[in-house]
């Protein structure tokens, strides 16, 4: 028996979602992330796979981002249909195409922290600190609607868009540990800081 049914309240949850963007609990949306990939210097012909599976909206909640970015792909565009039949019907394979181009990536930029997004972080720290932006989405939610408002230029914004993320390309970083609080820890899989060594490490920071 699953104990939960036995309270007629379990599945009443109030989600304040205005609350929620403001705290960076929410993933960035497409039209935000085109302003922010342009803040931070990206130029419009830079190629841009999109690692995750069906999207909510489907292509028309793209536009905005495709609009911006025309490069715009996705495995259903860059294999045929005879490469990607063994893969379909298997979503834990159709995930693992995402992770092989994530890790190889130029640049990955994940607008959510899932467990897929802290694990491809962990593998390019892993692989050489491969250039990893990790989004500051509370930052960023002040900052998009600082600019949208219209109390912020874009020189301006584009400005603080790339001061909040100076120290948050992936570079070496000792992994925060909170004794006690296990879950508030950050990720072993995002960082592991021990599987690279402190004298890996210590190079590193000297070059960066």
């Amino acid at each position: 028996m699953n104990y939960r049914y036995a309270y007629p309240w379990w599945k009443e949850k109030e989600i304040d979602s205005e609350s929620k963007r403001l705290q960076g609990l929410c993933p960035l949306t497409p039209e935000e992330i085109a302003l922010v990939l342009k803040a931070l210097g990206f130029s419009k012909d830079t190629l841009i796979y999109i690692a995750s599976g069906e999207i909510y909206g489907g292509e028309r909640r793209l536009a905005a981002l495709k609009a911006a970015y025309p490069n715009l792909v996705r495995k259903e565009k860059l294999l045929s249909s005879d490469e990607l039949w063994p893969f379909q019907n298997h979503s834990t394979q159709m995930a693992a195409l995402d992770y092989m181009v994530s890790i190889a990536s130029n640049v990955f930029i994940p607008s959510y922290d899932g467990n897929m997004a802290r694990v491809v972080e962990g593998h390019r720290r892993y692989s050489g600190f491969r250039k990893t932006i990790l989004l500051d989405r509370t930052k960023l939610v002040e900052l998009l609607d600082h600019f949208q408002g219209g109390s912020l230029s874009w020189d301006e914004f584009s400005a603080a868009v790339k001061e909040a993320h100076q120290y948050r390309m992936g570079q070496p970083t000792d992994r925060r540990a909170i004794p006690g609080r296990p879950k508030e820890e950050d990720y072993f899989y995002a960082n592991p800081q021990e599987c690279v060594g402190s004298s890996s490490m210590g190079r590193l920071r000297d070059v960066s």
